[in-house]
């Protein structure tokens, strides 16, 4: 009797063969990568011993031998020696042009500007940010080989939850040149929940403060059985260490009188100054009271620079950006609609969590000390192993279900340069969301889509993702044609567009691969404007509303009069063309709706005789010749 080996849909044949699924936690800093072994996530560790892996690439002139390049701690080393080929922080950079990245003239190395994405110039050529983080992609994936010996079936990646469109299809692109294949992106702020609450079966309302290298966010999460939902989301994608470092730099420069180093220093004297910096801020972090202090010393080119600092100076020279920290803070709860009571605990993320002024600061918002049971450096990967171990099929019986959400609303642009928004933000993805259109004029057989991002309600003020057009659709009166605009996000954030027009099924597709390079600013900006512009933003879209409602009656009117001015006597039709005139007169003066709307409304009751007159003709000319008895 011949047997046969039945298994579960998406599970191993073998049941004694598990997939090797990691999460990968790219960080600005440093990087990780951790997998599920013998039912516990841990990161796994070089050789050495080292879970982490410095987010450093270092590139070698072509003459050297070789790789040609040096990753994590080797390149590290040369930071100081070699600041101009050894990139640092690079993850600033991911699906950015030269002028989004903030300071970007004092970064040790030279960033151009290129279409689509800036680069970087090194000894090997002209290196993105993509290929610097498939690097370091590449690097991580080997050692989860090296310690399954096996190849990788797949990874969970993390991201930052106020990455955009590009940044996130950036890190896609990475991870497939690293030959690695993605199951999913997930927020790190989710991660870092994901870990928490399966590791300690918590339920309830928790906040993720998430602090890293180069980024910073903030989400409010439902935890329930098993299911993960992030009821907000917020932050700074322009806010991390990096910022910290150079705050205390800047501040030590301005106490010694040397602030003009900020700009003359060499490459070589930017990086040791930025190196001390670091060193000192996360020594300082170290220090129980006032009275104790850190030396900084850096010997330069052009001589040295030394300061004691307290741990107080240090609070002083980086508030500004704690505060920052906590503005985004108020807006999630803001739209979660919580209060800080409602918050059962909140959970600290990213090595730039470690400071004593960042602890404090969130422990006096919440009124609570945050949770710290797990390490801030490895609780993201953590999460994405759990979540990468459960999409491969290795964890059966685990319940966890996923729900994040997108930060920034999705929508198409209408006539008038109006935004009408059809995924609005915090929507929980993945999501799939439609709304009808029609067309607006006569005969129209072809409808240009602009898809947007953003929160403001005019198009100028918000951000251009695709443009497409749907071609074919059949000659109809104005408004008869009806089309059906899908907005699908997938699990990992990524957008995709089709318009159908429902009478003949004549469709057209676009998947949103956007430009790359969405300013810090813009992200940071989008949803403060949309609050402090909102009354402004009403106001201008009743006028546009308005005078789109009024162009229309005019051209159906127009093409009313085309067709049936004979049942209007001339004074009749004198009438109905003063009344036009007083129509387009007003909407082109006028700045009040009211005003538009109620010439609009003057013209239409206006010509509600004539309307009836005209159905009455066609009512006519459809019976005519007909038999009463054919009824």
């Amino acid at each position: 009797m011949a047997l046969l080996q039945i298994s579960e849909p998406g599970q191993s044949p073998d049941p004694h063969q598990r997939r090797v699924a990691v999460g990968i936690d790219l960080g600005t800093t440093h990087s990780l990568v951790a997998a599920v072994r013998h039912g516990v996530a841990e990161c796994l560790p070089d050789e050495q011993g080292r879970p982490i892996l410095p987010s450093v690439v270092r590139y070698l002139p072509p003459e050297a031998g070789g790789a040609g390049r040096q990753i994590g701690f080797d390149a590290l080393a040369a930071q100081v020696t070699d600041p101009a080929n050894t990139l640092s922080s690079i993850k600033r950079l991911m699906g950015r042009k030269r002028a989004d990245v903030v300071q970007v003239d004092q970064l040790p190395y030279t960033v151009l500007d290129r279409p689509g994405m800036a680069t970087v110039q090194t000894v090997a050529g002209e290196k993105t940010p993509v290929e610097v983080s498939a690097e370091i992609l590449a690097t991580l994936r080997f050692r989860a080989e090296d310690t399954f010996d096996n190849e990788l079936f797949g990874a969970v990646i993390t991201v930052p939850a106020y990455f955009d469109d590009a940044q996130r299809q950036a890190t896609k692109d990475a991870a497939k040149l690293a030959g690695i294949p993605v199951l999913r992106l997930i927020n790190e702020p989710t991660a870092a929940a994901i870990a928490y609450g399966l590791d300690n079966a918590s339920e309830g309302v928790y906040a993720v403060y998430d602090l890293g290298g180069g980024t910073f966010d903030i989400s409010i999460l439902r935890l329930t059985q098993g299911v993960f939902e992030v009821v907000s989301t917020g932050g700074d994608s322009a806010l991390g260490g990096d910022d910290y470092d150079r705050a205390l730099l800047t501040w030590v420069l301005t106490q010694t009188g040397q602030t003009e180093l900020l700009n003359t220093a060499s490459a070589t004297d930017r990086a040791r100054l930025l190196y001390t910096a670091r060193q000192v801020k996360e020594s300082i972090s170290t220090l129980a009271t006032d009275s104790e202090f850190i030396a900084f010393n850096a010997m330069l080119e052009s001589g040295e620079v030394s300061f004691d600092v307290k741990l107080s100076d240090f609070t002083d020279a980086t508030q500004a950006l704690t505060a920052r920290t906590m503005v985004a803070v108020r807006k999630a709860m803001r739209d979660a609609g919580l209060a800080k009571d409602d918050i059962k605990g909140v959970v600290l993320v990213g090595g730039s969590t470690r400071m004593p002024v960042v602890r404090q600061a969130v422990e006096a918002f919440f009124g609570q000390p945050p949770l710290l049971n797990l390490n801030p450096d490895e609780v993201v990967a953590l999460g994405a192993a759990i979540q990468a171990n459960q999409l491969a099929g290795n964890n059966p019986d685990g319940d966890l279900l996923l729900l994040d959400v997108i930060p920034l609303s999705l929508g198409i642009e209408t006539m008038g340069g109006l935004v009408e928004r059809i995924v609005p933000r915090n929507s929980t993805i993945p999501t799939a969301l439609a709304q009808d259109f029609t067309t607006y004029k006569d005969g129209q057989t072809a409808l240009a889509l602009h898809v947007l991002q953003g929160e403001r309600d005019l198009v100028a003020d918000c951000r251009s993702l695709a443009r497409f057009e749907l071609r074919g659709i059949p000659p109809m009166a104005a408004g008869a044609a009806r089309i059906r605009v899908t907005f699908t996000i997938d699990a990992d954030g990524l957008l995709s567009v089709s318009a159908k027009e429902q009478g003949t099924g004549v469709e057209a597709r676009i998947d949103v691969k956007p430009s790359y390079g969405l300013s810090d600013e813009q992200i940071a900006t989008m949803l403060q404007e949309s609050f402090t512009t909102a009354q402004a933003d009403m106001k201008a879209r009743a006028l546009v509303e308005a005078r789109v409602d009024a162009d229309r009656m005019v051209e159906a009117t127009l093409s009313a009069l085309r067709a049936d001015s004979d049942l209007l006597s001339a004074d009749e039709q004198t009438a109905v063309h003063a009344l036009m005139d007083t129509v387009r007169r007003v909407a082109t003066g006028s700045e009040d709706a009211a005003d538009i709307e109620a010439a609009t409304q003057a013209l239409a009751k206006g010509t509600e005789a004539f309307a009836a007159m005209r159905m009455n003709r066609g009512i006519s000319r459809a019976l005519a010749g007909t038999r009463i008895d054919a009824f």
